[in-house]
């Protein structure tokens, strides 16, 4: 069997035990290492696997046709796989990779009517779902471990606090520009700890209703609104941007369009702080399951995609920080949420719909965990002088925030809500 052929050459760490179509066993034993097992249920799961496998195994989990064996979890086996994938590839899955590389840019293209049915393929749906695997606030982004002993809670909350600091939001009034501002909680934390006016806009329709709803019970209404709104459509000079989570939507096609746009947003002495996901180990293509289920037209670009783009805006590129492991951190909190709420998420959907989650949760972090996957910051100005020299006044701004602001300190330990040294 040709299938077993590669597995034979490929698991080099670990072991994993295979029961074939056919009801033969196989296990394939390396260095030491994870240990987990399959059911490849049909033929057509495993000839899929030998063409397509980025796609075919999470399709097959999802169907059915692929099923764990007693004593191993999802988790276990995907980091089996994903372990060896990297230390010894797949011929099929290369030549699908080079495939997917000359598509990208047509699979990335996202003009504003396209990027908003992207959006709603994602954020659009049952808002309960996202109730119960995210923290209070519902930040669907990259959390901040500063020791890494916080819970999710305390760790968004440092995550808001951290990128707050980098805007400088130093005079009350300042007016914010939410590019892409999710349900709302990173626009009313500004509003609410430093007397920020804040317009979050947003081309989900879902998260508009919730935030414009959390904006008038917090009485912050005055200072926050939120619009559905393309970024392409802003005009308005506003004193800071901030962008968390949404630049892996833009499409490389269009990185010069987002950044020519956050510049001519930007007052003359304005900051900009754009977080996003990245990869480590240059540019790529997305993982296609991931296109196909969970994000179409999304990409995670390396720094070295996004810095010419920046670097033709005319913008200074003042402050830039990765943050590694921080995502990883923040995917196993959802992954555990999402196992604990299973049986109520599955009312809201069907058994299919909870697998493809769960697979994207533990798929998202092993890339973050083993295949390169990290976080960038990267701090803007349309001036050379509009900041201090130095990195000194982020952190005299997250230790004030930690003795001053009044959002509710999380129930749990109180482990990092001061930053580190």
């Amino acid at each position: 069997m040709l299938f077993d052929r590669i597995l034979s050459r490929m698991i080099r760490r670990g072991t994993l035990t295979v029961r074939f179509p056919s009801g033969a066993t196989r296990i394939y034993r390396g260095a030491a290492g994870p240990v987990a097992g399959f059911n490849l249920r049909t033929t057509r799961a495993e000839r899929r696997l030998l063409t397509n496998p980025g796609l075919a195994f999470g399709e097959g989990y999802m169907d059915g046709e692929i099923a764990l064996l007693p004593g191993s979890s999802l988790f276990d086996v995907m980091d089996l796989l994903v372990i060896n994938w990297m230390e010894q590839g797949h011929a099929g899955e290369r030549i699908m990779e080079k495939v997917r590389w000359l598509r990208r840019h047509v699979d990335q293209l996202n003009p504003a009517g396209r990027a908003r049915r992207n959006v709603a393929h994602h954020y659009d749906l049952n808002g309960r779902l996202y109730a119960l695997f995210l923290d209070r606030d519902r930040q669907y982004s990259c959390a901040y471990f500063p020791t890494g002993n916080e819970t999710l809670e305390e760790a968004q909350l440092l995550k808001k606090r951290h990128i707050a600091a980098k805007l400088r939001l130093d005079t009350p009034g300042l007016h914010v520009l939410d590019i892409g501002c999710g349900w709302g909680g990173m626009a009313l934390h500004l509003a609410r700890e430093h007397g920020a006016r804040v317009t979050g806009i947003t081309l989900s329709t879902e998260q508009l209703e919730v935030a414009r709803g959390r904006a008038a019970e917090a009485g912050l209404a005055d200072r926050v609104s939120f619009e559905l709104m393309d970024y392409r459509d802003w005009k308005q000079p506003v004193d800071r941007v901030v962008s968390v989570g949404m630049f892996e939507h833009v499409g490389i096609d269009h990185y010069r369009s987002f950044f020519r746009t956050v510049r001519g947003a930007l007052k003359e002495d304005g900051v900009a702080l754009i977080h996003a996901i990245g990869r480590s180990d240059g540019p790529g293509s997305t993982n296609p399951w991931i296109a196909k289920y969970i994000f179409p037209g999304g990409y995670s670009p390396a720094l070295s995609e996004v810095l010419p783009a920046v670097e033709k805006s005319g913008l200074w590129a003042t402050d830039i920080e990765i943050l590694r492991l921080h995502y990883a951190q923040t995917l196993a909190h959802w992954r555990r949420r999402f196992a604990a709420n299973r049986d109520a998420i599955q009312s809201l959907y069907d058994e299919r719909f909870c697998r493809m989650f769960e697979f994207y949760l533990i798929g998202s972090e092993l890339a973050f965990r083993h295949m390169g996957h990290m976080n960038w910051q990267i701090q803007l100005a349309r001036r050379v002088d509009s900041l201090p020299l130095t990195r000194d006044y982020m952190r005299e701004a997250e230790l004030r925030a930690a003795t001053h602001q009044t959002e509710p300190v999380p129930q749990g330990s109180s482990a990092g809500l001061r930053p580190q040294g």
